[in-house]
């Protein structure tokens, strides 16, 4: 088992999301970067379906109460063991009563422990992943023990061969298909859309993305429509809405553009005053 020893600033368990349940209005969730969680599972040989810890800017700690064998990738956040500093992207052998923690920010937003075999959280709606009034806790707190399998395998080192994509971090690029409402649009805005380059405000979270710049523009409300994670919302104001992994489902402004799901996992990993660019592909 894992005990919490320091939750952090925002801890959550995540696997692949609740789909097929938005007709109760209940929201997808899931890990914010599915590519960097697919990795830390890959590397373990666990199924893509495995339920991991999503920790949001570091500062927590954890002590491990048996034998297991664990990966984190995504965001770097100087994890240790036992105060001495561990690789990312990697297999990592440790042992009961060893301490997990995260301390510095080098890079990104969100990072994820995977354990050999998964954590075996309690399924909700065919879900591990945490969500307010759908699983008993929104977030990790200090004192909560998460169990795993003690793995029967014997641990092996062996580098992973698994290519990682450099450019997850880095890139302001955003591949986008034009949404259901993009021709409502005029040409001009169509192409300023696409060209402009935007700013993450400091409004971000699980549920939306919300960008600093104002996009004029005279379009009205639409009537109640299917929205879903990575959906861009023009609102009256200007302001434009980039929607999350804890989403609603139904939404009444225009829908000018959707993300891709690899730009999605992209901007989990982006924070305030950051740049973006949409391509429209």
């Amino acid at each position: 088992m894992l005990k919490v020893l320091k939750p952090g600033f925002f801890t959550t368990i995540q696997d692949k999301g609740r789909v097929g349940f938005a007709n109760l209005g209940v929201p997808v969730s899931g890990v914010m970067d599915a590519y960097s969680a697919d990795l830390a599972n890959s590397i373990l040989n666990n199924s893509l379906q495995a339920a991991v810890l999503e920790i949001t800017l570091g500062s927590c700690k954890f002590q491990f109460l048996k034998n297991t064998i664990i990966c984190i990738s995504g965001g770097d956040f100087s994890p240790t063991i036992n105060e001495k500093p561990i690789v990312l992207n990697s297999r990592i052998q440790v042992f009961e009563n060893d301490i997990l923690s995260f301390g510095k920010v080098n890079y990104g937003v969100r990072c994820y422990v995977a354990v050999k075999g998964g954590f075996l959280s309690e399924l909700k709606l065919q879900s591990s992943s945490f969500y307010q009034n759908i699983t008993q806790k929104s977030i990790v707190e200090k004192g909560d023990v998460f169990p795993f399998k003690e793995p029967k395998e014997s641990f092996s080192s062996t580098k992973s061969l698994i290519k990682i994509d450099q450019n997850h971090f880095n890139t302001i690029r955003l591949d986008c298909f034009k949404g259901p409402e993009f021709e409502m649009l005029n040409e001009y805005q169509q192409e300023k859309i696409t060209t402009d380059i935007f700013t993450i405000s400091n409004d971000f979270n699980r549920m939306g993305v919300k960008l600093n710049e104002i996009f004029a523009n005279n379009l009205p409300q639409i009537l109640t429509s299917a929205v879903l994670p990575g959906t861009i919302q023009l609102t009256p104001s200007g302001k434009l809405i980039i929607l999350m992994r804890d989403c609603q489902v139904t939404g009444g402004y225009p829908r000018i553009l959707q993300l891709t799901t690899s730009s999605i996992n992209r901007l989990a990993q982006k924070s305030t005053n950051q740049k973006i660019k949409f391509i429209v592909i």
